[in-house]
């Protein structure tokens, strides 16, 4: 029985591994807090206070480094990481391919006399160049054209994985366009807190920074490795492609919050030990809704650091589930009939004061400061609705989003029905000046009790895309396996643009004679009046709130494909230019991958289950048919022809029914690979993606039925593939 004997590899490389490894914990984790991390205490002991002044004031200020401080630097990060054991560098970043990337060179260099020493200068340390061919591009750059250029990004520090040190990068083509991610992050975040620290000034003249922060939460699968390898559908897509759904699945409610297996925990324990080395905040961890499926989230970190801790744990802890013989899934939806994952994205702004933008505070001035970037980040939601959905587009994301797990792909904002009726309230202020009664019944009664209102906060909408809750928006919709930092880009973007025009209109009303609070409120109103339509509180599974976003003018953009079309709207390609985020072509580029991508994953997707359904579900169907055949020849050469048909009518109309789903299988086959073929022939990019979408896709479906039924007729110890019930409760 193949399940069996790979249960039985599991069981025994599990065996092995625990004779040899011992899994050692600190009594305190916080000993290893950034133990392999160029922390500012690490910078304090190696770097002169020169350097170390100019790293400061380029992590907070945004000061450029001076090339003798960048050799300083770099001398000095060469000694911290020689003196932990380390070889060899390379320049960490995010490229389009949605993973990590990096090339490591040592630092071993031979000089005259037949001698070495070890060498880094700042030169080294502030750009590499790594052949930049093969990664996407979008059509930026020829695949001839080789040279691309990663450049040190001193906001983010340094780490150690194994004997190589890292240095977080961008990562940017010969011509000047970005190719990854932290570029236009970082330069959303430069939008946001300039626009973000004029409004300030309305309030508290001593802010002179902003900076958006990040809590993520990590959804995430873990498979037994040997059952791993025995789905091809599993390795070469992160999804099972087929598999009849168990008797036992989530239904039961028994798996969420319950008690962690001792092998998960295990891994569990490993993991956060290394998080802790690294400076990763990780604090929480459970077990999710779905059958092995679990979560972990750290502490809130700025935006940045906060983007590359999340795919640096993603490869951490791909590294670490292989050492305890499991396989990590980061898939959107892994396993037809149970929840998919997403990745939470928890957005505030904090000041250098030490302020949450998005925290009330304890008296009228500080409540309307709150009001202020609470309503413009609804409006600014209300604005560019479906470039926050075009920022979660994926083929993998579209199987999650509005599967009554996730949020559905309407974007809409819930704020609890008590903030709701604030901003009634907000909304009747009248037009103009305020009497000196106005004002007070307004800011004692309406703004002074928002801290009181939030104690008692109407209880969290988990089918809301974007939901506050409490001192943050919480962005539910990202996906598992996406970079947090295209959500975060959109996110900072759409703030700060809309900070920026709040600014204008505040000011134009203050020129014309309002006071400032009078001109602040009137502003509000006005947004309040405009962005009513996005905001809901009730289901968003319903059916009837598809009706109702329709009616609101809100658009349902259920799949990749008409996110994307988007994307390209003259109203957001004019949002990065003037916020100077992306170029005009870098959008279209970026656009082009993520359609390329698209129609590559169901291309592969559709090919992998052809070969499943070929090379795997129909031998073992006509070897099991086969059994029964020769059953029913037995039964008619024992009882003859006119008595065995009664007693072989169960395998004779089981045989039909096989021969039936072998036929579905072989069309269904058949249908797919010519509509593949014919897809992948179309041009452009968009249409493409369409007809993948459209025509592909559904093609999927028959195949599948007709497997799983056959799952459930054909004997399970010929079945060739691992099933769900041991996929789904490996211990």
């Amino acid at each position: 029985m193949a399940t069996l004997r790979f249960k039985a590899l599991s069981e025994l490389s599990f065996k092995n591994f625990r004779k040899e490894n011992s899994i050692e914990i600190p009594q305190k984790l916080s000993e290893l807090y950034c133990q392999n991390v160029f922390s500012e205490d690490s910078m304090r002991e190696y770097l002169t206070k020169e350097a170390f002044q100019s790293i400061l004031d380029a992590m907070k200020r945004g000061i450029k480094i001076p090339r003798h401080i960048a050799d300083q630097v770099a001398v000095a990060m060469k000694d911290w990481a020689l003196s932990r054991g380390v070889t060899h560098y390379t320049h960490w970043f995010q490229p389009l391919t949605g993973s990590t990337a990096e090339k490591h060179d040592s630092f071993f260099t031979p000089i005259e006399g037949g001698r070495a020493i070890e060498r880094f200068s700042g030169n080294m340390l502030i750009q590499q160049e790594p052949d930049a061919s093969s990664f996407p591009n979008g059509g930026i750059r020829n695949t001839f054209e080789a040279r691309g250029y990663t450049a040190w990004d001193p906001t983010s520090p340094a780490f150690i994985m194994g004997t190589t040190l890292c240095i977080p990068s961008v990562f940017i083509s010969y011509t000047g366009e970005t190719l990854d991610y932290k570029a236009p992050l970082l330069r959303s975040l430069h939008a946001v807190d300039e626009a973000a620290t004029d409004v300030m000034q309305y309030f508290d003249k001593n802010v002179t920074k902003v900076t958006p922060t990040l809590g993520w939460e990590q959804e995430y699968f873990l498979v037994d490795s040997a059952l791993y390898q025995s789905r091809p559908d599993l390795v070469f897509t992160g999804k099972t492609l087929l598999g009849h759904a168990p008797a036992k699945g989530q239904q039961l409610d028994d798996h969420y919050f319950g008690s962690i297996p001792t092998r998960v925990m295990n891994f569990m324990k490993d993991l956060e030990v290394e998080c802790m080395k690294l400076g990763i905040p990780v604090t929480t961890r459970h077990n999710e809704v779905a059958p092995n499926q679990f979560e972990l989230a750290p502490m809130f970190e700025e935006v940045n650091v906060a983007v590359d801790h999340n795919s640096l744990l993603m490869d951490v802890m791909a590294r670490i589930a292989h050492k305890h013989h499991f396989h990590i899934l980061f898939h959107e939806k892994p396993f037809k009939g149970v929840n998919g994952s997403g990745k939470h994205n928890n957005w505030s702004m904090a000041t250098d004061t030490g302020e949450n933008l998005l925290s009330p505070g304890r008296n009228p001035k500080k409540n309307l400061q709150f009001l202020t970037y609470f309503i413009t980040s609804i409006k600014a939601v209300y604005e560019y609705a479906d470039l926050l959905r075009a920022g979660i587009a994926s083929a993998s994301n579209d199987h999650r989003l509005g599967a009554n797990e996730a949020p559905p792909a309407i974007i809409s904002v819930f704020i609890g029905s008590q903030l709701y009726r604030v901003l009634e309230e907000l909304e009747k202020v009248k037009d103009g000046k305020l009497s000196p009664e106005e004002k007070t019944d307004l800011k004692l009664n309406v703004v002074g009790k928002i801290p009181e209102i939030l104690l008692d906060n109407t209880d969290r909408n988990r089918t809301s895309p974007f939901a506050f809750t409490g001192n943050k928006f919480e962005i539910r919709a990202v996906g598992s396996s996406a970079n947090c930092a295209e959500a975060m880009t959109i996110m900072n973007a759409i703030a700060a643009k809309q900070l920026r025009d709040f600014k204008i209109e505040v000011d134009a009303l203050i020129a014309s004679g309002l006071k400032k609070d009078e001109a602040i409120f009137n502003v509000l109103r006005e947004y309040i009046k405009v962005s009513k339509s996005i905001m809901f509180e009730g289901d968003g599974y319903s059916d009837d709130w598809a009706v109702e976003a329709e009616k609101r003018g809100l658009n349902n953009l259920k799949t990749s494909p008409e996110a994307l079309a988007r994307e390209l709207d003259d109203k957001f390609v004019s949002l990065y230019e003037e916020l100077g985020i992306y170029t005009k072509r870098e959008i279209e580029a970026r656009n082009e991958i993520k359609l390329e991508k698209y129609c590559s994953v169901i291309a592969i997707e559709a090919r992998v289950l052809c070969d499943l359904a070929r090379n795997h579900i129909i031998p073992a169907a006509v070897t099991y048919q086969n059994r029964l055949i020769d059953n029913v020849k037995g039964l008619k050469e024992i009882f003859g022809e006119n008595e065995y048909h009664p007693l072989a009518a169960e395998q004779i109309d089981l045989i039909k029914n096989i021969s039936q789903r072998i036929h579905q299988i072989k069309n269904g086959v058949d249908a797919l690979l010519e509509a593949k073929s014919n897809a992948l022939e179309i041009h452009p990019a968009q249409r493409q993606a369409e007809v993948f979408c459209n025509e592909v896709k559904p093609l999927f479906d028959t195949i599948r039925e007709a497997a799983d039924d056959l799952e459930m007729m054909v004997d399970d110890e010929i079945w060739p593939l691992t099933k769900y019930r041991e996929l789904l409760f490996t211990r």
